[in-house]
């Protein structure tokens, strides 16, 4: 099976996720970065979409979960990378970063950041 990725790296975000209830209610930046392994071998010798994963409905599927509060960026991954697994049945592994940007702990930090990878099981 190839190996090949396609990745849609700096998708930002307006959201409610956080543990603390003041972060659920302000909001924050977000940022996602995700990769994901499929074969689109056909895409790249017919020059057809149905052989490859659109990114544009990855982007749909990360956008709608991003819509949803979650308390860690751990769950909101593992979330994102739940339903990809359910919707794209050619992606054999993920790669999802979740960068909260000015993070509220009273120093300085530009974003924290946790990354998650998963094979399909």
């Amino acid at each position: 099976m190839n190996s090949d990725k396609v990745a849609l790296e700096g998708m930002e975000f307006y959201a409610y996720h956080g543990f603390y209830e003041e972060e659920r209610k302000i909001g924050n930046r977000y940022t996602i970065d995700l990769e994901v392994t499929t074969d689109f071998s056909k895409a790249a010798k017919q020059d057809d979409l149905s052989g490859t994963i659109d990114y544009v409905q990855l982007y749909e599927v990360v956008k709608s979960e991003m819509e949803k509060s979650a308390k860690l960026l751990e769950k909101l991954g593992q979330e994102i990378i739940d339903r990809i697994f359910i919707e794209f049945s050619a992606v054999s592994e993920i790669k999802v970063s979740v960068s909260k940007h000015n993070p509220p702990f009273g120093g300085i930090c530009a974003k924290s950041k946790v990354t998650l990878e998963r094979t399909r099981s």
